[in-house]
This record gives structure tokens, sequence and C-alpha cells, in this order.
């Protein structure tokens, strides 16, 4: 899986310079990244453990159609075990790719604030964190911190209601949890999110409502799919 068009609604495609990760939060206890190297253990030798992939550092460059790319789908890019020169070469590839939209999204939004200013932040490259309860809201504020174009929070799986101060933030996901096990998830706390995203200006899509299967209950919240963009991606653009 070093990259491969995907099923989430909000990108094109995916790239995996590194796969596996740890638990860091309540959003982590279904990991579907970890359910897919179960189920593929050919394919993750390592499992999901942390592993460096560098033969896949390169593929952007290859990647001629513009595309928004979901960098680190079987990962999270500020773990722990990233090698601060690796991601360095991470961010290099994405500078030297203008045609994509890099999107990255972590939970580690401490190590995210920290290395931030080791790190080239060209417009293309998206940063955003996950916000999964409101006990987990203060990475907003580390979120902030950092000089990206586009600041994005994705609150999925969405575990309770969110009161959120969107100063600084570009884009909120919302999302109900999938597969054995889901936990609920209630509209009231996505049609708040969703208000307070207008209230703000702030772009708002809805992924999914979740249960057994990613599609079980669809997408529309008050009788409409909710698929704002922050920006008009590159791709779109170069139409």
């Amino acid at each position: 899986m070093a990259s491969t068009k995907t099923g989430i609604e909000w990108t094109d495609k995916t790239w995996n310079p590194t796969t596996g990760c740890t638990k860091v939060s309540p959003g982590c206890k279904h990991c579907y990244a970890e359910e897919i190297t179960r189920r593929f253990q050919a394919t993750f030798p390592t499992g999901f453990q942390f592993t460096l992939h560098p033969g896949r550092l390169q593929q952007p460059r290859a990647w001629r159609s513009p595309s928004r790319i979901f960098v680190n789908s079987m990962s999270d890019l500020f773990h722990e075990d990233m090698p601060l020169a690796y991601l360095q070469q991470i961010f290099e590839v994405m500078q030297s790719c203008p045609q994509h939209v890099f999107q990255v999204l972590t939970k580690r939004a401490d190590r995210l604030e920290e290395l931030a200013p080791l790190l080239p932040w060209p417009e293309n490259v998206w940063v955003g964190v996950s916000v999964e309860t409101q006990k987990y809201a203060s990475r907003i504020d580390l979120l902030r911190q950092v000089p990206a174009s586009v600041r994005f929070l994705s609150c999925e799986p969405l575990l309770g209601p969110l009161d959120l101060n969107l100063d600084g933030i570009h884009w909120v996901i919302t999302g109900g949890e999938s597969g054995r096990g889901h936990r609920p998830i209630e509209v009231e706390w996505v049609r708040t999110i969703r208000d307070q995203c207008l209230a703000a200006d702030v772009s708002f899509f809805h992924k999914q409502w979740g249960g057994t299967r990613p599609k079980s209950n669809g997408r529309l919240l008050d009788g409409r799919t909710w698929d704002e963009m922050p920006v008009l991606s590159l791709a779109q653009s170069a139409d």
C-alpha cells in the first residue's frame, strides 16, 4: 500500500512513506490502519510497527496529474520515532511537487508544533489535527502555531460534542466511526459543529455517519451533503 487511489471522500490518493503507529487517545481505539495491517499481513510484514519506507519517498514526483494526496494514511507523520532528517526529506518532496496538494493529519500536535520551525511550509502543504472529544481540543491551539496555508481539523471518529475555537482554522471534517464495535455518533454533535463553521466562515465537510461499514449510514446531514473545501484544490484549478 505504497500509494493508491482511495475511497476517502476528501482526498484523491494516499502516500505512505512510513507505516505503523501507536495509540495515543480514544480515537485510536478501533484504528482502521491497524486493522488493514492485520488483514494484509503479506503486504505489511512488520505489522503495525512504525516503519520507514525510503523507497517510496520520490513517488509523488512521478504523479503528473494534480491530486490531493493524504500523507501517511497508514501512520502519523509526527510519530515519536520519526527521524527529523527523514521528515525533512518528506517535506522537501512535497515542496518540489507544487502540482499536488498534500494533506497531513496528526494526533501528535505537540510534536507538530515543536518541529514546525524546522520544516518548509509551501502553500500546497495543508496540516490538520484530530479532535475526537473536547478533552483534545487543546491540539487546536498548537496547530494554530504552524505557518501552514491551510490548517484543518478532523473530528473523526467524533465521540462527543465539541465547542471549537476556529480562529485560524480553515476547514473542519466530521465523521462517525466504522467497523466492528463502532461507537455511536449523535446527529446534534455534527449539526452543532456545522453551525460553528458557518458562523466562523470555515469550510465544513461531513465525511460519513459510520456504522458496520464506512458508508453504512450515508453522508446526508439535514437533507444534503456537505463537501466544502477550504480553497480550490490545485487539481481543480488546473482543469
